[in-house]
């Protein structure tokens, strides 16, 4: 970083980052990221209606969870795309739901609870684990992998002052080392043939296809990127991405659907 970024305080900093990669496109882009969000409901053989971005339904379906499976979702607070998972299992298989964090923790099961049948939440474990260090422990276990990986997210950063005025250009490549450990650790915990849908709510390209790019790069020949979002999602060059703009206010919300092969 330059002596004249140095001086500049958060939201110059971030205003220059995301204007360097959108380019023309970044001030429709900001503003869509301003707009207020329109959640949609989620109900499919729930006990109450839970409300969340309709892309992270369509993210959560991609990962195509059949009843049986052994499933993992690595950073599952605060729980709307387990219960899509959850929804797709019926009560069937194994659905661990992991978050790190204490508080975010108790919202999680919180969620579960209000919304997952009885028999459903029979089937469901809330596990405390460091994601990063998963394949440690557990070797080639889950059918399907859920990674929504601690990100960026932009939106919240636009609209939380404090936030903002903290940006530092440092954050996006310090979770992207985080990201890729996350994933790296799914790489292991997933049975070969089965897949990882790895996911954020950042328009970061280095938290997003910068994360599998790096996957190529130290585990090559081990998986393969296969499909691609849903209709209003743009491909990158590994996975799709949904932006408000051009999403009809969907996301932001990175996916890659990744299918272990050794």
């Amino acid at each position: 970083m330059g002596k004249k970024q140095r001086s500049l305080e958060g939201d110059a900093l971030f205003e220059l980052h995301y204007q360097d990669i959108f380019k023309d496109r970044w001030p429709a882009l900001r503003a869509s990221l301003l707009e207020e969000r329109h959640p949609v409901a989620f109900n499919e053989g729930l006990m109450a209606t839970y409300y969340l971005d309709e892309a992270s339904i369509v993210a959560a379906r991609l990962l195509d969870v059949q009843q049986g499976d052994a499933v993992l979702d690595m950073c599952a607070a605060p729980g709307g795309k387990t219960l899509v998972l959850a929804s797709r299992l019926a009560g069937s298989g194994h659905l661990v739901a992991n978050d790190r964090s204490a508080t975010r923790r108790g919202r999680l099961k919180l969620v579960l609870a209000n919304h997952l049948p009885s028999q459903w939440l029979e089937s469901v474990e809330v596990t405390a684990h460091d994601a990063t260090k998963w394949g440690l422990h557990e070797h080639g276990c889950y059918d399907r992998i859920l990674l929504d990986a601690p990100c960026s997210s932009e939106r919240h950063v636009l609209n939380d002052p404090k936030a903002l005025k903290e940006w530092t250009p440092s954050r996006p490549k310090h979770l992207a080392i985080q990201q890729f450990a996350m994933l790296a650790a799914a790489l292991e915990a997933v049975k070969v043939g089965g897949h990882i849908l790895y996911s954020t709510c950042s328009i970061e390209p280095a938290e997003n296809e910068g994360v599998i790019e790096k996957l190529f790069s130290k585990r090559s020949g081990r998986f393969e990127v296969t499909g691609l979002g849903g209709s209003e999602a743009e491909e990158r060059t590994h996975g799709s991405l949904y932006l408000p703009d051009t999403a009809q206010g969907k996301g932001p919300l990175y996916t890659c659907l990744i299918r272990r092969i050794s």
